[in-house]
């Protein structure tokens, strides 16, 4: 379909502001491409690009489509948005975001990694680890700022997405699964064995291959690969404080010990998965040292404020993650001498609430929640469906509000408009992958 290299054309990209198409268009730009994008509101992610001198449309409009050669969407776009009717028009190339990939990476020495859980930390960590190699990622490091990083370097560090196949277009030289838990079935019609198949699809085109086989599904698979057995091959976990950041310390099988920003037995596995993939690439001293250059990413344990009043803000928005990050955060709190946290809750989509509805009944059972606010679901494009959320949830005594903003005053809480509480001291924590980002970060 193109008969250059993707770099050498004009690029429009729709749907621009979501983290996955801004970071094809960063990278591409970066090689070289004339981008511009659109998309229906502003954000942090479209100011960011508009800094960078990328055009952005907003909200989608036929005429952001001028000179442009190729067309590339994101998911959630359908054909008869505006923008693509136009390019038809015009005879452009339109690529969806999965089709794109093939184009983008086709030649590069790419590093894939992914999983349901674990994926943008393991690929930061990765891009630490090695960075003289470019990256992809699917989320702000805070190493380099950005969820890309430019190189020269024919080496690329990827956040694979699976919840939409697109992992089989990454082209891996080194496939790396942090684990296979059950998600986003419905990019797979709800066939297990479909889902299952496309991670063993994934994992079978790396020359080099590292999983993680605590997860059944991994553990069972009769590939070549790396195995990572945390229970064996990791020890001597320990935790501490660095300029009240948190960091473990574990011994990873006979390779000695490491050090790494985060908490918890899972920052440990991802960390020692990063690692055994990039054993080939630079000598073992260098590695244990470019481990330090991870900082976390941001919205994964992310620490706003410090001091008298600690705010934390989590992208954990399944079950599975809430569940090892409230772990993490007794270990914060034990750290700071703190006995419990406030801890708020947006569902997101209304779809992974149901699918999931046991595991988040019983996640947030921990000991560490001194009270538990749960904010109305967010959407992400569904349409609303019934449900009584004091039913399902009455037992962890919620409460529940409209929403909460960050101001100079504190942590603001509101119900109906009307402000019921301000937070001023103590630990507390948002979970979500909505808009809750936005509201635990206020006006600071």
């Amino acid at each position: 379909m193109l008969d250059r290299p993707i770099h050498t054309y004009k690029i429009h990209f729709i749907g621009i502001g979501g983290i996955g198409i801004s970071g094809l268009a960063k990278y591409l730009k970066a090689q070289g491409a004339v981008v511009s994008g659109s998309d229906i509101a502003r954000s942090s992610i479209t100011d960011y690009l508009e800094r960078l001198g990328i055009p952005i449309t907003i909200p989608h409009d036929p005429s952001a489509l001028t000179d442009q050669e190729v067309v590339i969407h994101s998911a959630i776009i359908k054909v008869d948005n505006v923008e693509i009717v136009a390019a038809m028009e015009k005879n452009c190339v339109i690529l969806s975001r999965k089709r794109a990939l093939e184009y983008i990476l086709g030649d590069k020495r790419v590093f894939s990694v992914c999983g349901a859980h674990g994926k943008s930390s393991t690929s930061a960590m990765l891009a630490a680890l090695l960075p003289h190699f470019g990256a992809i990622i699917g989320a702000a490091s805070k190493a380099f700022g950005s969820n890309v990083r430019e190189s020269q370097s024919p080496s690329l560090v990827f956040e694979a997405d699976e919840s939409d196949q697109s992992f089989l277009s990454s082209n891996p030289y080194c496939a790396l699964v942090t684990n296979a838990e059950v998600e986003h079935l419905e990019g797979y019609n709800y066939d297990l064995k479909a889902f299952y198949q496309a991670y063993t699809d994934f994992i079978q085109m790396g020359q080099r291959r590292v999983i993680n086989i605590e997860d059944p599904f991994l553990k069972g698979l009769e590939l070549e690969a790396t195995r990572l057995n945390p229970s064996e091959d990791i020890s001597e976990i320990t935790y501490f404080l660095k300029e009240d950041e948190p960091y473990t310390r574990f011994k990873l099988r006979d390779y000695g010990v490491f050090e790494v920003w985060g908490l918890g037995a899972h920052t440990a596995s991802n960390a020692a998965l990063a690692v055994l993939a990039a054993l080939e690439e630079l000598p073992l001293e260098e590695l244990r040292k470019n481990l330090l250059d991870f900082k976390g990413i941001k919205k994964r344990f992310d620490i706003l404020q410090k001091g008298e009043f600690v705010l934390i803000d989590d992208y954990a928005h399944h079950p599975t993650e809430i569940a090892a990050t409230l772990q993490a955060l007794q270990t914060y709190a034990d750290l700071k001498g703190l006995k419990e946290a406030i801890v708020f809750w947006q569902p997101h989509k209304f779809s992974r609430l149901f699918d999931n509805l046991k595991g988040f009944q019983e996640c947030f059972n921990h000991s560490i929640v001194s009270q538990l606010y749960i904010l109305p679901v967010w959407r992400a494009g569904e349409a609303p469906r019934e449900l009584d959320m004091q039913a399902l949830f009455g037992h962890l005594e919620p409460t529940f509000i409209d929403r909460l903003w960050r101001t100079s005053e504190g942590l603001e809480l509101f119900v109906q408009g009307v402000k019921i509480r301000t937070l001023k001291k103590g630990l507390a924590i948002g979970f979500g992958a909505g808009d809750i980002t936005t509201q635990i970060r206020g006006d600071l």
